[in-house]
C-alpha cells in the first residue's frame, strides 16, 4: 500500500481585496480548502467577500464574528492594518498550533506579534507580483520572500511549492529595500509609461494611440532584458554617446518638468550602471 498523504491545511483569508482574492483562487486551484473569508464590517468589503467565497467555496465572516478554525490564517490587508487586524482577532480563538501569515513586502513578521504572544507561529510571505482589479495573476514561478518563525517558515515553503512559486529567505532589515526594488518593476514602470504617454501628445498621438504604438518596443525591451541582461538590452543615444541628441531631448522636455525630471534621473542612472560612450559630453548634456 502507498503511505497515506498528509492533507493540506485549511486556510482562512483575512481581507477579500485584490491580493486576498488572487491568493484564495490560486490556493483553491492548488488543492487547499479555503474555509473562511474574513471581511471588514462595511458593505463593500462584505460584498467582495461574498463574491470571493462563492468562487472558492468558503464561508464569509465579518471581523467581529470570525470563526478562524483554519490551520493557517493569511492576512491580506493593507500594511497599515496588519497589526491592528491581528490584535482584533487575537482573542477570538486559541492560536496554539496555528500558523499566521501576512503578505506585506515591506513589513516584518513582527506585525503579527499579537498572535505570536497567543501561541501562533508567524511569518511574512510576500509574492513579488502585481495584483490589480480585473486580472488574476498566475503564481507559477513567482518568487516569494519569506521571513519569520522557523515553524511558520517551513509551512510557508510548502505552500509556495504547492502554488508553483519559488520561496527564498529574506532578513527583516532587507525588506524595505527589497520592496522598493519591486516598485521599480511594476508601479513605477507604469508611471514611466504613462509619463511617455504625456510626451506622445506632443507628437500628435492620443493616449490610446501612444499605448498601442509603445507596446512593441516595450515588449521587445523586456524580452531583451531577460535574454541578454541589462547591458545587452540597453540601446539608444546614451549607449552610442550621442550627447547632441540627449541635449535636444532635455530642451524638448522643458515644458513638461515632471517628464524632464524623470528623463534626467534615468539618464544619469544609465550613465552609472550601463555602458555608454562619450561620458564626459553626456554628463555635460545632462547638466552634471
Amino acid at each position: 500500500m502507498l503511505p497515506a498523504m498528509a492533507a493540506k491545511p485549511q486556510i482562512a483569508i483575512v481581507g477579500p481585496g485584490r491580493l486576498g482574492s488572487a491568493l484564495a483562487i490560486s490556493l483553491k486551484r492548488a488543492g487547499y480548502e479555503i474555509s473562511e473569508i474574513v471581511s471588514r464590517n462595511n458593505a463593500g468589503s462584505k460584498q467582495r467577500a461574498r463574491s470571493l467565497a462563492r468562487r472558492v467555496g468558503a464561508r464569509v465572516s465579518p471581523g467581529d464574528n470570525a470563526r478562524l478554525g483554519a490551520d493557517i490564517v493569511w492576512f491580506c490587508v493593507p500594511d497599515r492594518e496588519i497589526a491592528s487586524a491581528s490584535r482584533q482577532l487575537a482573542s477570538i480563538v486559541s492560536w496554539e498550533g496555528k500558523t499566521a501569515f501576512h503578505s506585506s513586502g515591506a513589513l516584518a513578521s513582527d506585525e503579527l506579534n499579537a498572535l505570536r504572544r497567543h501561541g501562533a507561529s508567524v511569518a511574512s510571505l510576500h509574492p513579488m507580483m502585481t495584483f490589480v482589479n480585473g486580472s488574476i495573476a498566475p503564481l507559477q514561478g513567482v518568487p516569494f520572500a519569506i521571513e519569520g518563525d522557523k515553524a511558520a517558515v517551513l509551512v510557508a515553503r510548502r505552500v509556495v511549492k504547492n502554488l508553483g512559486g519559488e520561496a527564498f529567505a529574506i532578513r527583516k532589515q532587507q525588506k524595505a529595500a527589497y520592496h522598493a526594488r519591486g516598485s521599480f518593476a511594476s508601479p513605477l514602470l507604469v508611471a514611466l509609461l504613462v509619463t511617455g504617454e504625456q510626451l506622445a501628445r506632443k507628437a500628435g498621438l492620443s493616449a490610446v494611440e501612444a499605448r498601442k504604438k509603445m507596446l512593441p518596443i516595450v515588449k521587445q525591451t523586456i524580452a531583451n532584458y531577460e535574454a541578454l541582461g541589462p547591458a545587452g538590452a540597453f540601446s539608444g543615444p546614451i549607449v552610442r554617446g550621442d550627447a547632441e541628441t540627449v541635449g535636444k531631448h532635455g530642451r524638448a522636455l522643458t515644458k513638461t518638468p515632471e517628464a524632464r525630471a524623470v528623463y534626467l534621473a534615468l539618464a544619469r542612472a544609465a550613465l552609472r550602471y550601463l555602458p555608454a560612450r562619450n561620458r564626459a559630453q553626456l554628463k555635460k548634456a545632462l547638466g552634471r
